[in-house]
């Protein structure tokens, strides 16, 4: 991620500002440009984003997987862009920010985000982990392929982890993944993935 040089925005001047071309998000309102991700992290979350929507149109679940939508906390003036966004489609009624800036607020809009990391795994893991269960989001997934998290996050040795964050009264709870380990959702309890099918997604091309 790179800071740029700007003045401070409220968030609705950042989404004004913001451009059609590029991913940008709002910290404490100072702008992120993130910057363009290797293939591997592309072919990652091509292939998660697809599974996850495999299995919520297999359960006819009304959701939908935007692809520049917004996630705002309502405490401060920051805005994030998850790398997959599971939105809960009829609760999009009832969001404020939606119809003008496709921005959502609420933990009942989203069932799930996922995050892969990059070399910034410090916002994934410390930053978003916080922001994430003070909106309400029910399910959050860290895709940590390259082990780079800190070990008091995916252990020591350091190893590909999948850390998947449950809120049970309004505190989550986290369970790791790894290998041959069966991903177990609460969203999706019956979704038929190993971490290490993740993992692979970014391997094909090598």
């Amino acid at each position: 991620m790179i800071q740029i040089a700007t003045k401070t925005l409220t968030f609705e001047e950042f989404a004004e500002w913001k451009p059609e071309n590029g991913r940008y998000e709002l910290h404490n309102r100072g702008i992120i440009e993130i910057a363009q991700p290797p293939g591997k992290h592309e072919e990652v979350i091509g292939f998660l984003a697809s599974e996850l929507t495999i299995e919520f149109v297999r359960l006819n679940r009304l959701y939908l997987i935007p692809g520049q939508a917004l996630v705002k906390p309502p405490e401060n003036e920051s805005a994030y862009s998850p790398d997959i966004l599971i939105l809960n489609r009829p609760n999009l009624a009832s969001e404020p920010l939606w119809k003008k800036f496709s921005t959502v607020t609420q933990g009942a809009s989203i069932p799930l985000v996922v995050e892969v990391v990059s070399t910034n795994w410090q916002d994934d893991y410390i930053k978003k982990v916080g922001e994430y269960e003070l909106i309400g989001i029910l399910e959050y997934w860290i895709v940590d392929d390259l082990g780079l998290g800190g070990r008091r996050f995916i252990g020591n040795p350091k190893q590909p982890t999948i850390s998947i964050y449950r809120l049970i009264d309004g505190e989550y709870e986290i369970s790791l993944f790894r290998g041959d380990d069966r991903i177990e959702s609460p969203t999706f309890p019956e979704l038929n993935l190993t971490a290490q099918q993740v993992f692979q997604a970014g391997l094909i091309a090598e």
